[in-house]
């Protein structure tokens, strides 16, 4: 079992500590916590051990799991990797593409391991047609939520178009060729709702739209390629894949046949996949020990963590 430590104690903060003290992978050492009433209130409610500074707690484990406001990832993961532990770090990686940067070099310096929180990537719904996903060429992504002022210190983009951004990124195997975004502040001092579209080189298009302003909460991606929809509720975790193929001399009664305008006919068909439900956030924690055990790699790497706060700054500059 991996010793690991929390650093912040707020809403995901907890969630981490929860998870990470049920995993049969880890034993959660204690955490830190700048605010020491919260602290206090964290240890009366849970008993989980406090830790009074963050150098003592990176000193008594080997992964340190970063939760704390974005703005601080940066020094709290360079201490860490400085004394040689492993870093967890919730998304976005960090404030600027350059400390970023600067992390990947460290990790490297210091022959340690690193995996960014882009937890949508542990979606049950991702997951069971990530597979089918080949080659998209538009891709259309809807993610809104009702206000919480929890998130508001950072425009939208970081802090709710980012998880597409990385999704995105994980299936078009292309380089960026253009990108065009808008961004409205409604009741915060940044962009309350944002839209953007990213042309890449090999033809896809993907159009983000992300509201935290909105009515009722959505996150939906669909994704089009040759012969196939696929679409992807990340909130009601279903998914759901139209395919088509040529369509057979002597259709059955049931079947659904397309005549195009040149006359040639496809049968359509659903391949929906089984759907495992899962813990998003305890299998991102426990592939990372995984990673760290088997010496592989991360599933989301802190490439890919810099990558999508990279495409999220190029959006924000738009604005």
């Amino acid at each position: 079992m991996l010793k690991a430590g929390v650093l912040g104690a707020g809403h995901l903060g907890k969630i981490h500590l929860r998870l990470l003290n049920q995993s049969a992978k880890y034993e959660l050492v204690g955490f830190y916590d700048a605010d020491s009433e919260n602290a206090k209130r964290v240890v009366e409610e849970f008993g989980y051990t406090y830790y009074d500074s963050i150098d003592a707690l990176i000193d008594a484990v080997d992964v340190v799991d970063i939760v704390t406001p974005t703005l601080s990832h940066y020094d709290c993961a360079k201490k860490a990797i400085k004394k040689g532990k492993h870093i967890f770090i919730e998304k976005p990686i960090t404030n600027t593409v350059e400390e970023a940067e600067t992390i990947r070099t460290l990790v490297a310096e210091h022959g340690v391991k690193g995996q960014v929180g882009h937890v949508e990537r542990f979606n049950p719904a991702f997951i069971g047609v990530k597979d089918k996903i080949e080659n998209p060429m538009f891709i259309e992504t809807h993610r809104l939520a009702e206000f919480n002022p929890r998130g508001t210190d950072v425009p939208v983009v970081l802090d709710l178009m980012i998880h597409d951004i990385d999704i995105i990124l994980s299936v078009v195997k292309s380089p960026i060729k253009h990108i065009s975004a808008s961004g409205v502040s409604v009741v915060s001092e940044t962009p309350d709702i944002a839209n953007a579209r990213i042309e890449f080189k090999n033809g896809c298009v993907a159009n983000l739209t992300a509201s935290r302003i909105s009515l009722k909460n959505m996150r939906k991606t669909r994704f089009f390629q040759k012969d196939a929809y696929i679409s992807v509720d990340f909130l009601e975790k279903k998914c759901e894949v139209v395919k088509m193929k040529d369509a057979p001399k002597n259709p059955g009664d049931f079947d659904m046949i397309l005549q195009n305008a040149e006359g040639v006919k496809k049968q359509i068909y659903f391949d929906n996949p089984e759907i495992e439900n899962n813990n998003a956030i305890l299998d991102e924690l426990e592939t990372f020990a995984d990673a760290i055990n088997n010496n592989t790699k991360p599933i989301v790497t802190l490439h890919d963590g810099t990558e999508a706060l990279r495409v999220a700054t190029m959006i924000i500059n738009q604005f």
